[in-house]
């Protein structure tokens, strides 16, 4: 199916936009200044400019258009144009805020002595940033390309995968960097890649109870009346025993857990409770499709 750039799909613009204005910021404001590194190319960009002095915002575009023709093929063309777009938009805010603290319209965070608050501070705007990028389905190429192939063929966590990558980077980066800033660069690098992956699953995290008990129907009827949300009764049979049982299945926002507990414990004092963490939840009663 040929791809059309629907009015739906352009609604994605502003937010991949957004979010490589702040990745950009945090490059420029935070981790240049401090002499912090980044992983993939956009590390790669970094060291050349640490070394050569060559502005990031035409080495991460130069050093990223290959790519584009492995992802054009594995991605599809809609996920690879709002990667173009992002790739570009991102250098074209690195030129921006280039000339702003070239102008001195800007003057970035240095510090000669509180390093973790730059690598925090650092941690939370690349995050941020990538975050949104990654979640109106754009990147801003590079590892980034290879992390959402990977989180589409084999369901890897894409922050867990650039992770990954940037550590294999930011260790090269060792023979040119201080180990001291690299040590920070891994602190910035693990709270990016949280953020990111808080961003991606969204602001609805849940938890699910699996419930097993021999009062499934009162169980259920309980949670329906008392807490408004629905259950499922799933027919089970115990592996040791054989003996037949129903599994309650129930997704509640965080914040109703204790009384979902304690509805659990009035109802069956017995029953056996497994509690996950749950991410994101579409459909009635949260986040719509």
């Amino acid at each position: 199916m040929a791809f059309r750039l629907t009015a739906e799909r352009l609604q994605s613009l502003p937010a991949i936009l957004l979010g490589t204005a702040i990745y950009a910021f945090g490059l420029h404001f935070f981790v240049i200044p401090n002499q912090l590194m980044e992983g993939g190319l956009t590390g790669v960009a970094l060291l050349l400019n640490y070394i050569f002095g060559f502005p990031p915002s035409i080495t991460t575009l130069v050093l990223n258009v290959p790519l584009f023709v492995v992802g054009w093929k594995a991605l599809g063309k809609e996920p690879m144009f709002f990667t173009i777009i992002g790739t570009f938009a991102l250098s074209f805010f690195l030129w921006l805020i280039e000339r702003f603290i070239k102008n001195g319209w800007l003057t970035p965070f240095h510090t000669e002595q509180d390093f973790f608050l730059a690598a925090a501070y650092a941690g939370v705007s690349l995050g941020v940033g990538l975050g949104l990028v990654f979640r109106y389905g754009g990147t801003t190429g590079g590892v980034d390309i290879i992390a959402r192939i990977g989180q589409q063929r084999k369901g890897w966590s894409m922050g867990q995968v650039i992770l990954l990558f940037d550590v294999c980077v930011i260790g090269a980066s060792l023979f040119f960097i201080p180990i001291v800033k690299i040590l920070y660069t891994l602190v910035a690098v693990f709270i990016a890649s949280r953020v990111i992956d808080i961003i991606i699953q969204g602001a609805y995290a849940a938890r699910a109870f699996t419930i097993i008990t021999d009062h499934a129907e009162a169980m259920v009827a309980a949670i329906s009346r008392e807490t408004d949300r629905g259950a499922t009764i799933i027919p089970a049979v115990g592996g040791f025993s054989g003996a037949k049982k129903n599994v309650v299945y129930c997704v509640v926002y965080r914040q109703e857990m204790r009384r979902l507990r304690d509805i659990t414990r009035s109802i069956d004092p017995h029953a056996f409770v497994i509690i996950n963490e749950v991410n994101d939840v579409l459909g009635e009663g949260f986040r719509p499709e």
